[in-house]
This record gives C-alpha cells, sequence and structure tokens, in this order.
C-alpha cells in the first residue's frame, strides 16, 4: 500500500514537472498582464477624463429609466399591464379551443360512449358530468394563461428586469416591514399564487419569507382574472357608452389588482407590527447587467418546471371538487337537493355581505380551483331558479354561448351592481385554493399558519364586502 501511494505521488510530481514546460515559461506573466489588461479596458469604460465627451453605456443608461424615481413606477406598471393584456387576450383563442374540444368534442362522446355501454346514469354524470367537466374547466381555463404569463415572466427575469422591480419597491416594503424580494413573489403570484409561495425561497429571512407568503392570495391569479373580467363586462362597461365599455372593464379589472398590491403593503405592515415583529433585514441587490434572453430554454423551463407542475396540482384537486358539485346537485332531501339546502341556509348571510347563496356555495365547493366558480354558479343558479333552454341537467357545469344570456340569467338569479361589485371584491379577498394552501404548508410546514394564511382572508372578504353593502344600501336609500 505504501510502495503504491509512493509511485502515485512520483507519478503526479512527474506529471506536473511535464505540464509546466509544456505551458511556457513565461505563464506566469502572460496570465498577470492578461489580469492588467482586462482592469484597464473595464477603467477606461468607467472613467471619463475632464474634458471628455462621456461614453454612451446601454446598461447604466437604461437604469436611469428604468430605476428613476420619476419613470421607475409608470414604466414598470406598463410593463406588468402589458404582460397581463398579452396573457388575457392572448389566452381567450386557445382557451376558447381547448374549450370546445373538452366540453363540444370530447364530453358528447364519453356521454354516447357511456350510453352504448348501458352505464348506470348516477355514475356517468359523477364521472363525466362531474369529474370530467371539473378537469376540462380547469385545464381549458388556467394552461394557457399559464403557458403565455411564465414565459413572459421568465423572459423579463432573463433580460434582468426584474431586479430592478426589487429594487424599486424596496423602500415601499422596507417601510412596510417587509423584504423587497417579496415583490418579485408578489408578481409570480398574479401568475399562479402557488408558484408565488414556491418563489418566496429567494427571501433569506424567515420572517419575511413568511409575510410573503401570507399577503401572496393578495396578488389576482391567472384562475380569478376570468370571473373578474366577465363580471366587470356584464355589469360594469354597460354603465359606459359601446365604445368606452372595453376600457371602463379593464379599468375596473386593474383597480382590483391594484387594491390587491394596497392590501399587500397594509397587511404586510400589519403583520410586521403584531405577529411577526423583527428588524427588517438588509440586503445587497446586485443589479445584473442586461443580456438577450434565451428564448427556447426560457419556454422549456417555464411549461416544465412551473405550468405543467401547477397545472397538475390543480387538475388533481379539481377532480374531486367535481365530483362533489355533481353529488351535491344530484342527492336530495326531501325532494330538494343538497346544493339547494345550502343556497337556501347560506342566502340570508350572503344578502348581508351584498352577494347571495348561490356565489357562497360556489365558492365553497370550488376552493380546489377559482377556475370553475363562474360555471359552478351558472349551474346552481339554474338550480335555483329552474331557468329553461339552459345547461344540459343538474350539476353538470356550462358556458352560455353570449355575454346577454349570462347577464339575463343572472339578472334572474337576483344580481344586481352591487352584487358584481362585491363578487369582484370577494373574488380578491377570499381564501387561496387547494393548491396554494397545499403549497403553503409544504413551504412552511406549519398547520397554524396554513390555517392563517387561508381563513385571514376569508375574514377580509366578509368585512369588507359588509362595509360595502352596507354604505351602498344607505346611499341607494338617501337617493
Amino acid at each position: 500500500m505504501t510502495i503504491q501511494s509512493s509511485a502515485s505521488a512520483e507519478n503526479i510530481i512527474q506529471t506536473a514537472q511535464s505540464l509546466r514546460w509544456e505551458v511556457g515559461a513565461n505563464f506566469h506573466e502572460k496570465l498577470m498582464e492578461s489580469i492588467y489588461t482586462d482592469a484597464a479596458r473595464i477603467a477606461e469604460r468607467a472613467i471619463t477624463r475632464p474634458g471628455e465627451k462621456p461614453r454612451f453605456d446601454f446598461d447604466r443608461t437604461l437604469d436611469r429609466i428604468v430605476t428613476s424615481r420619476v419613470w421607475g413606477f409608470p414604466i414598470m406598471v406598463l410593463l406588468l399591464m402589458v404582460v397581463f393584456w398579452l396573457t388575457i387576450s392572448g389566452a381567450n383563442v386557445p382557451s376558447s379551443m381547448l374549450a370546445a374540444l373538452f366540453l363540444d368534442t370530447i364530453h358528447p362522446f364519453l356521454k354516447n360512449l357511456a350510453a352504448n355501454i348501458g352505464m348506470p346514469w348516477w355514475l356517468d354524470g359523477l364521472l363525466i358530468d362531474g369529474m370530467y367537466l371539473a378537469m376540462a374547466w380547469v385545464i381549458s381555463v388556467m394552461l394557457p394563461p399559464m403557458a403565455i404569463f411564465f414565459p413572459l415572466f421568465t423572459l423579463l427575469e432573463d433580460f434582468g428586469y426584474l431586479p430592478r422591480v426589487a429594487f424599486n419597491l424596496d423602500n415601499m416594503f422596507r417601510k412596510a416591514g417587509a423584504h423587497g424580494k417579496q415583490a418579485l413573489s408578489m408578481t409570480m403570484g398574479f401568475g399562479c399564487n402557488a408558484a408565488g409561495v414556491v418563489a418566496t425561497r429567494i427571501i433569506d429571512s424567515p420572517r419575511e419569507r413568511l409575510i410573503a407568503i401570507i399577503t401572496n392570495n393578495f396578488a389576482l391569479c391567472n384562475g380569478r382574472w376570468p370571473t373578474q373580467i366577465l363580471i366587470a363586462t356584464l355589469f360594469i362597461g354597460v354603465l359606459a357608452p359601446a365604445h368606452f365599455a372595453g376600457l371602463v372593464s379593464a379599468t375596473a379589472v386593474v383597480g382590483i389588482a391594484l387594491l390587491g398590491i394596497l392590501l399587500t403593503f397594509l397587511t404586510s405592515s400589519f403583520l410586521s407590527k403584531t405577529w411577526l415583529k423583527g428588524e427588517v433585514s438588509t440586503f445587497s441587490l446586485e443589479l445584473p447587467p442586461y443580456r438577450p434572453p434565451r428564448i427556447w430554454q426560457t419556454i422549456y423551463t417555464s411549461v416544465i418546471d412551473r405550468t405543467l407542475i401547477v397545472l397538475w396540482r390543480a387538475v388533481v384537486f379539481a377532480i374531486p371538487a367535481g365530483a362533489v358539485i355533481w353529488l351535491i346537485a344530484n342527492i336530495t332531501i326531501t325532494d330538494t337537493s343538497i346544493a339547494e339546502h345550502l343556497i337556501n341556509f347560506l342566502n340570508p348571510f350572503g344578502l348581508l355581505l351584498g352577494l347571495n347563496g348561490v356565489i357562497l356555495v360556489a365558492y365553497i365547493v370550488a376552493i380546489p380551483a377559482n377556475e370553475i366558480v363562474i360555471p359552478t354558479v351558472l349551474m346552481l343558479t339554474v338550480l335555483v331558479t329552474g331557468a329553461t333552454g339552459v345547461g344540459e341537467g343538474a350539476g353538470v357545469m356550462f358556458e352560455l354561448e353570449s355575454s346577454t344570456e349570462t347577464l339575463s340569467l343572472l339578472q334572474t338569479g337576483g344580481w344586481t351592481l352591487l352584487t358584481a361589485v362585491n363578487l369582484m371584491l370577494f373574488s380578491l379577498l377570499h381564501n387561496p385554493c387547494s393548491t396554494t394552501i397545499y403549497t403553503i404548508y409544504k413551504e412552511t410546514g406549519s398547520a397554524r399558519w396554513t390555517l392563517v394564511a387561508a381563513l385571514a382572508p376569508v375574514l377580509m372578504g366578509f368585512t369588507v364586502t359588509f362595509f360595502v353593502a352596507q354604505i351602498w344600501r344607505l346611499i341607494e336609500g338617501l337617493l
């Protein structure tokens, strides 16, 4: 053993000596010369001598604009609005195509197949009208926005802009007792709150990371955008002239999103002064150089690591939700379905909040996925009102072909402008979906903080909608 070790050592020494002669006798001189040459080149770019015209530096010039106190925030809001607009507008066509495929083609095929093989009606309804339709809705509504939003978000990250967002918002989050990097996790939450919770890993401080996790639900995820857009279009856009309707609807939705950001700051400040007291940590934020985004790598990373993983979690939770929706709509007690019993029980409390029992039941059964709130509301409204000519039967989620039909059905269910406004507020302020709740538990490892993150937004939603309803009705009474 000693002889082999000695031989190995001699071989290493001989190899080192031979390599030393191969690199040349002046290797060290060339190495030091290259280091000083690079240093001189860097200094030449950074130093402006008296009388010389300042050299153009792309990174510094762009940073003077995107991180300035005057233009920094408007550019940031504009870029985020462009990303949201591209996400919402770009997702309309593929979402419609997926909905047509799943609902108009595959669903009838499965129904015919079940009839041909003699499947019992209850099993047909549970599997196809319940589980399958819930899964189909989640995929058709959730997949296209995520497939657009996450690559766009990652492109901004690769380009080097997101660290500038954290730089711009650092002072505001620091005043709220939170971490500047919370700006990044909050922005990610606009695509998916579960992904936003995972993104809080970039925050080193456990206290500040917990604040970011609890408040991430105030960022409107893509599952809530369809609800916001539809309700704003049906009830708020119609208040303006036709050529301004789209702008008014979009402004209302953006207003709700900005309200969520404001509540993020207020809640972060409250938590940092009460349950999560502590010193605000400092961090060195190095602004990386701008660089061309890597398109294909970005698409691959966004689709595999973010979109498909989050979508899979949502589908896993949506399938049992579809079963529950079908069961409560079809199992009757004293000739009345469980869903109708729940709606009648919750309706007085819902009306007190400026909502109704249908909305509350829809949000209870749609906890696994926000994407199925609207089809659940429509299905339950048909169930309660007995409207004819719409839907395919009890417990079957559907989509009406025109906004006029949707508005007419909701008004038949007693909806008013107050109902619509409070639904938009409650869509912002309610419990996270089950995918996000599960992710919060996995990230925190604490059932207590998971419960706080799940229940705090609901209590805020009840409080806000209650006061809005009372003030609204008081003003109506005075007028």
